[in-house]
């Protein structure tokens, strides 16, 4: 089958995954983006199950206050090897997860990740964090987090 450029460069650009597994997913899915963007999404959560029993001790605490101040989160998200935690898109996921947090307000690292995501609700925070866990080739945990709102 033919992809064209357009519809690989959109398919990365929605999901993060590399040039030739958003090509190998259109190809499966016939050039049908919304199949393709399924795949990806199974076949990056399939990625994580293969990690999952690595140790994952080196990560960043991220911080974040609301803008008005009243709201404060910090959360622990650990990875496998400190390289990893400086990256972007690992970074990224560590605020992610705060803003998650600061707007969820789970109680728990279980139910953090059972959550629906506040950028796309037809997932959860577990997909996400699968989602870069296939990005990045390392396992990535949630370790704790605290979450402080005034008057509470």
């Amino acid at each position: 089958m033919n992809i064209s450029l357009d519809q690989l460069k959109k398919l990365r650009e929605e999901t993060g995954a590399g040039v030739s597994d958003c090509r190998q997913a259109l190809e499966d899915a016939g050039g049908d983006l919304k199949k393709a963007k399924k795949l990806i999404r199974q076949r990056s959560v399939e990625k994580a199950a293969k990690k999952a029993d690595r140790e994952a001790s080196q990560g960043i605490i991220e911080s974040y206050v609301h803008a008005t101040g009243t709201v404060g989160v910090l959360v622990e998200l650990r990875c496998e090897t400190d390289f990893v935690a400086r990256t972007d898109d690992f970074k990224t996921l560590a605020h992610e997860l705060a803003l998650q947090i600061a707007a969820m307000k789970p109680k728990t690292v279980k139910e953090l990740l059972a959550g629906s995501y506040i950028r796309d609700a037809s997932i959860t925070i577990e997909v996400v964090i699968k989602q870069t866990i296939a990005k990045v080739g390392e396992n990535i945990t949630v370790a704790r987090f605290t979450r402080m709102e005034m008057g509470e």
